[in-house]
């Protein structure tokens, strides 16, 4: 476990605010062309304040599902489950982060906080991070694929003039690769490892080199998940929850709005939206999010005003509770948010 002195580092990148900013500002602008802003105000004044509101409770519901899911994916060097608490409050904290910090930090700050709370190193807390988002990105898909094979979805539906389904079947197949390279190395690690030696050795310093090792290791360790065929089964089930706990959310949230979008259409939303915030933008992925929605909306052809009362009422609404409970979890572990405005430089530690 890193010492309680151990401190995040520094600073991010420099361009990380100007570029997400600047991100942030480009999707809005996108999404608010031709939209009377009268007509988005006037639209989440119509909405059922109730739903509005249980609908955020679902979404909120996420987190610890996700919490469960990181105590199957992370474990000791002797393979023990770690207490959930700690794992809450790194996720929290970490899911906070992203709602407040440029640059995705949030994924840099939880995997700091697990190391700073947990006997676990950095780099294989971070790669447990890693291959969630690829389960994620694969439960999503398969998820968009039910929505779009779904009699309701708009047959001719396309993105810049491409189908929906072969940007789905690409993604699919990106994703798909990954997670085979991955049980490749972690079933046969020592040639990838020799390899990486090698490597580091010709072309940086002894000190540099030997981290790099340190931080393979690592990361090895956080794909041990990928040998277990039970515990691998879990993270597929915790991710099938998750993901349609979410899905209910964005359903619960069209009927607050009264919109005309099949259930199986929150599916494709979460989907667009989940690969849309992988894009840099200002903390919280404003602009992307409403993006994301307004698109997703006119598919089923929602009006842009209508969709972008929705997209800013939902995107409000999840956003509080999570923030708040990161900020508790925060003040409890009695860190700051300076500690971790610098987590993506952080080092691994040991």
């Amino acid at each position: 476990m890193s010492s309680p002195s151990s401190r995040a580092p520094r600073h991010p990148a420099r361009w990380a605010w100007p570029v997400g900013l600047a991100v942030t500002a480009a999707f809005l602008a996108w999404a608010l062309h031709g939209v009377d802003l009268h007509e988005v105000v006037a639209g989440a004044r119509r909405a059922n304040p109730w739903l509005v509101l249980g609908s955020a409770a679902v979404a909120t519901l996420t987190f610890p599902v996700r919490t469960l899911r990181w105590r199957v994916l992370l474990r000791d060097v002797d393979g023990r489950r770690f207490p959930v608490r700690p794992l809450w409050d790194a996720t929290a904290i970490g899911f906070m982060a992203n709602n407040l910090l440029p640059a995705r930090a949030g994924e840099f700050a939880r995997a700091w906080v697990a190391g700073r709370q947990l006997p676990t190193r950095f780099s294989t807390a971070l790669a447990s991070i890693g291959v969630e988002r690829v389960f994620d990105g694969l439960v999503m898909l398969t998820l968009m694929a039910v929505a779009i094979a779904a009699p309701s979805f708009p047959s001719q539906a396309t993105i810049g003039g491409t189908s929906l389904s072969h940007i789905a079947a690409l993604a699919a197949g990106l994703l798909g690769a990954f997670l085979g390279l991955a049980l490749v190395i972690v079933h046969r690690p020592a040639p990838w490892l020799t390899l990486l030696d090698r490597v580091s050795g010709a072309v940086l310093p002894d000190r540099i080199a030997a981290r790099t090792r340190s931080t393979a290791e690592g990361l090895l360790a956080g794909l041990a998940v990928l040998k277990s065929p039970g515990r691998f089964a879990a993270v597929v089930g915790w991710s099938l929850v998750l993901w349609l706990v979410n899905a209910a959310a964005f359903a619960l949230c069209f009927r607050a709005f009264g919109l005309p979008v099949p259930a199986e259409g929150a599916l494709l939303l979460q989907g667009l939206i989940g690969f849309g915030v992988a894009i840099p933008a200002a903390p919280g992925f404003w602009g992307v999010f409403e993006g994301a929605t307004r698109l997703t909306l006119q598919l089923y052809g929602i009006e842009p005003g209508a969709a972008l009362a929705y997209a800013f009422v939902f995107h409000i609404a999840g956003f509080i509770p999570i923030t708040l409970l990161g900020l508790e979890a925060l003040s409890r572990a009695h860190l700051h948010l300076r500690d971790l405005r610098s987590a993506a430089a952080t080092e691994p530690t040991a």
